[in-house]
């Protein structure tokens, strides 16, 4: 599981699957940020994951601020499944 902030929105929401980096993950989480104030865009800010960790997720059995943070612009990102 790991934090991937998205500058620009590709159309996904929560639930989304999506590649990044040639591996698939599960969004299970998303806050959308910069919309009223910040930088042009606006920054997708997504706690991902596999499948078999969406368990772990709903628990919340992760400390959010040890997870790694990545981040991509949205056209490194291709949408599988808009949402689930």
């Amino acid at each position: 599981m790991q934090k991937l902030i998205i500058h620009g929105d590709p159309g996904i929401r929560k639930g989304a699957t999506i590649e990044y980096e040639g591996s698939e993950f599960v969004c299970f989480g998303i806050n959308r940020q910069c919309e009223w104030n910040g930088p042009d865009e606006v920054q997708l800010w997504c706690t991902v994951g596999t499948p078999d960790e969406k368990d772990a997720y709903e628990r919340r059995e992760y400390i959010p601020m040890h997870l790694d943070v990545d981040d991509a612009d949205a056209e490194e990102i291709s949408v599988i499944e808009a949402a689930a």
